[in-house]
């Protein structure tokens, strides 16, 4: 009688602990769907505020488009300047699917097939860009940076030396392009080539104090020749040769 009346307990014993475990299991699970919820609910929330920023950013400022033949391939675009209103575009695309303002076409075809004539393989890997996409691009950033453990605030100053904020970019315009190859030279031909063809190399390291942007060697702005043979042989920034005209 001893012994079965052990076992009767010993099974009552183990219910409980049965009960205590799943019990256990729910609270955890319930636990960790709310915490999954709230980091859900708080990403919604970073990107939503970094987009509303930048939206309040690039809209500062913002100076109606004065049109003429040739203010278009001298409009400056940077961190300080954003794109003027009513700015005028018509884009077509290059090999490899990117756009470009239908205007720098020409001379860039001419560009690309001097280089290739010289033993490189040059693509455009980016042109035009709609200021959608320039968010989207700034989102990711500052994600990757959060990811690494960096606050919201940090992320985006750290994005911002790499990813022009939206409405600021140069992108946007659709007169630059960014320009890859198999080989790294090619970027030492456009560095002393690209004037010929009315295109300058826009973000040396030496200017990025000027520019406010880290060195892109990659990135390429169409300005005309005869800017773009001045800034060369200058050796100064789009920011410089600009200012330089109006203190003229």
């Amino acid at each position: 009688m001893k012994k079965k009346t052990y076992n009767k307990k010993e099974r009552q014993y183990k219910r409980k602990v049965r009960l205590l475990r799943s019990l256990l299991c729910i609270i955890f699970i319930l636990i960790v769907s709310f915490l999954l919820l709230k980091s859900t609910r708080e990403k919604k929330t970073i990107i939503l505020n970094v987009s509303e920023e930048m939206e309040m950013e690039s809209s500062m400022n913002k100076q109606d488009y004065v049109n003429n033949d040739i203010s278009w391939k001298k409009t400056l675009v940077n961190r300080w300047n954003p794109i003027p209103q009513n700015y005028p575009l018509q884009v077509v695309k290059v090999k490899g699917g990117e756009r470009v303002d239908k205007r720098i076409y020409e001379p860039l075809m001419k560009m690309l097939n001097s280089a290739k004539a010289e033993g490189f393989d040059p693509r455009v890997v980016s042109g035009y860009r709609t200021e959608d996409e320039q968010k989207a691009m700034m989102n990711e950033k500052v994600a990757v940076f959060q990811q690494q453990g960096y606050s919201y605030n940090e992320a985006k100053n750290h994005a911002e030396k790499w990813v022009a904020i939206p409405g600021t970019s140069e992108h946007e315009l659709g007169l630059s392009v960014d320009i890859n190859g198999v080989s790294y030279g090619i970027y030492q031909w456009l560095q002393e080539n690209s004037y010929k063809y009315g295109f300058i190399f826009r973000y040396p390291d030496n200017k990025k104090e000027i520019t406010g942007v880290e060195e892109e060697v990659w990135h390429y702005r169409y300005v005309g020749i005869d800017a773009a043979k001045d800034i060369y042989e200058g050796n100064i920034s789009l920011e410089e040769y600009l200012g330089e005209l109006n203190s003229k």
